[in-house]
């Protein structure tokens, strides 16, 4: 099977389970559809590109499942006025998905190689509304915010209440919350007044959130 056949047999899959979840948001779904998702896979891990299975990439990160992603993008509820903060650039694909559905986005990695080519990837597709950054994410960046979501891709072992400062009124912000050798729970947090509600949205396994920026990478 040639790559494109794969591609759009891996797509169709991905599209039958999503609407086997009930998530049928055809804004978000054409968002991840017009996202070459093997652009930003590693070579070797490219038949996999549209599986749920977390994939390897540089720098001993890795890929979280589309499944999960697309769950977390349709959580955060997007449009053209909202304004995003990123917690994990990665390759830069739920950046270059949620450019398409938010105003703007600021998306953090502690790892310049990554922040670096994720960048040329989102050039290269004309995206231009994702500011990328190398920096330490685990505290947010206050002096930016208020931001209208937040998302992070890597766990908080306790709630980050720290960020309710940072979101706007009503701003919402998805974080996994537990232990980092366990499975987690992924949060919907919503800005009321000073504090936050939940919602649980599902449980993954995700890396723990780290603390300064990589050196060598």
């Amino acid at each position: 099977m040639t790559p494109d056949a794969l591609d759009r047999e891996g797509f169709a899959a991905f599209m039958l389970r999503l609407r086997g979840k009930g998530l049928t948001d055809k804004t978000v779904l054409s968002a991840f559809e017009a996202t070459p998702r093997r652009g930003f896979v590693p070579n070797q891990w490219q038949d996999h590109a549209w599986s749920d299975r977390m994939l390897p990439i540089p720098c001993g990160e890795a890929l979280e499942g589309v499944d999960i992603q697309a769950t977390v993008i349709s959580a955060l509820d997007l449009t053209s006025s909202v304004r995003v903060l990123e917690i994990g650039t990665g390759t830069g694909y739920t950046a270059a998905v949620m450019g398409r559905l938010s105003g703007r986005i600021l998306s953090l990695d502690r790892y310049k190689a990554l922040v670096q080519q994720a960048r040329a990837r989102l050039e290269a597709l004309g995206i231009g509304n994702v500011l990328l950054r190398q920096a330490d994410g685990a505290h947010g960046v206050a002096a930016e915010g208020p931001f209208d979501r937040i998302i992070s891709w890597a766990s908080f072992d306790e709630l980050p209440r720290g960020f309710v400062d940072q979101l706007s009124s009503g701003g919402v912000m998805i974080a996994p919350i537990g232990p980092p050798d366990e499975p987690q729970m992924l949060v919907r947090l919503t800005k009321t007044g000073s504090r936050f509600e939940e919602q649980e949205v599902g449980l993954v396994r995700l890396q723990p959130i780290a603390h300064g920026m990589a050196e060598a990478l």
